[in-house]
């Protein structure tokens, strides 16, 4: 988790806004069965306006699905909850899986997961989700991961159809990987003018990197969000709502 946008809100209301998204964020990994990663050391990386979500391989299809899909509806929750006075929060979010090594959980796919949340394309699919539906989420989905989840057919609820098949590049770095973008709402068909992709495979599209696990370096999922936030955007909820009243 990212928040984009963190440091233009008010320092008053900075510790309350993210108090009220580690609630959110905790309150849906319970909900959908995941092990919140703050409970495992080292799984939980604080990028101080965001976080990284190391999790156990055999979790990473269910960080597709139903995480991203319950995330969404929490913020659409919490929307409507929200005192008129707290800033508002959208995130992007991305999915990897890599080998990383213990019990530091460092590696590539550290490197790659924060690469692809900082993609060209989950940003504009953030901006086409809060300008043609008023939606709050945006997320990538490495190559890896797509194939190890959507693909493989471990998404009951989220299917290849709904993804839209991008390139993930970032500005000034040499980073170009393929990827899935998802954004609730709204269909790839609808995605793919406003994002406008390259299309992958004829030639000048490049595939995932695939490194190998080993007992030292074992496959985690790796998940990272990034929220944007402004004075008239939106944080929401799924299942029993604790709203931090604390204010602002």
């Amino acid at each position: 988790m990212d928040m984009q946008g963190y440091s233009q809100i008010p320092e008053a209301k900075m510790a309350p806004v993210r108090s009220d998204l580690d609630g959110v964020l905790t309150n849906v990994l319970a909900h959908v069965g995941l092990r919140n990663p703050r409970d495992r050391p080292g799984a939980y990386k604080d990028t101080g306006d965001g976080a990284i979500f190391v999790m156990p391989a055999k979790d990473i299809a269910r960080l597709v699905d139903p995480l991203l899909e319950h995330v969404h509806t929490a913020l659409v929750q919490y929307d409507r909850e929200r005192p008129a006075s707290a800033p508002a929060i959208r995130l992007r979010a991305s999915v990897h899986v890599g080998p990383l090594s213990l019990p530091d959980h460092r590696g590539d796919a550290i490197n790659e997961v924060c690469r692809l949340l900082d993609s060209q394309v989950v940003r504009a699919g953030l901006t086409m989700a809060r300008e043609h539906r008023g939606g709050f989420l945006a997320a990538v989905v490495s190559e890896a991961a797509f194939r190890r989840t959507v693909r493989a057919g471990r998404t009951p609820d989220l299917d290849k159809e709904r993804f839209l098949r991008a390139t993930a590049r970032v500005h000034g770095k040499a980073f170009e990987e393929p990827c899935w973008l998802f954004v609730p709402q709204m269909t790839p068909q609808a995605l793919a003018p406003l994002i406008s992709p390259e299309p992958l495979g004829g030639g000048g599209g490049t595939t995932a990197p695939t490194s190998s696990a080993s007992p030292n370096n074992p496959a985690g999922a790796v998940f990272q969000f990034n929220g944007e936030m402004t004075d008239t955007t939106v944080i929401n909820k799924v299942g029993t709502m604790r709203i931090d009243r604390r204010r602002i």
